[in-house]
């Protein structure tokens, strides 16, 4: 079981993921804003963040550089939870710092996988 902060302000897309993280073993803390999130990220220290990339003021490619850049939180992987599904969006997502990215609506087994293949690097 791992922590996971997940930083999502869709109400309905934090149910969504809550329920599926839950249902394979994790422990769901949810921000739904990227300045909350880096907050709680610096004093839960969850095992992984899953970011979605469009939220209110900073936005969720801002907030994983401000996550990959700390000393304190560089070390928490961030993949990143989009409906922004261009190349350029994933490029640029991952020139951030983020470990991976997936695009929303994920499937359930590819995004596990992804958490399980970041939280055992």
């Amino acid at each position: 079981m791992a922590r996971i902060l997940l930083i999502e302000d869709s109400p309905t897309d934090t149910a969504v993921l809550t329920q599926l993280l839950e249902r394979n073993g994790h422990q769901v803390i949810a921000t739904a804003s990227a300045e909350d999130g880096i907050e709680v990220c610096k004093r839960e220290r969850p095992d992984l963040v899953l970011m979605d990339v469009v939220l209110p003021g900073m936005n969720g490619f801002q907030a994983t550089r401000a996550l990959s850049r700390d000393a304190e939180t560089q070390g928490i992987p961030v993949l990143i939870v989009s409906t922004k599904g261009m190349e350029t969006d994933k490029a640029w997502g991952m020139r951030q710092g983020a470990k991976d990215y997936i695009v929303k609506p994920p499937r359930e087994d590819d995004l596990i996988a992804r958490i399980n293949a970041l939280l055992a690097a």
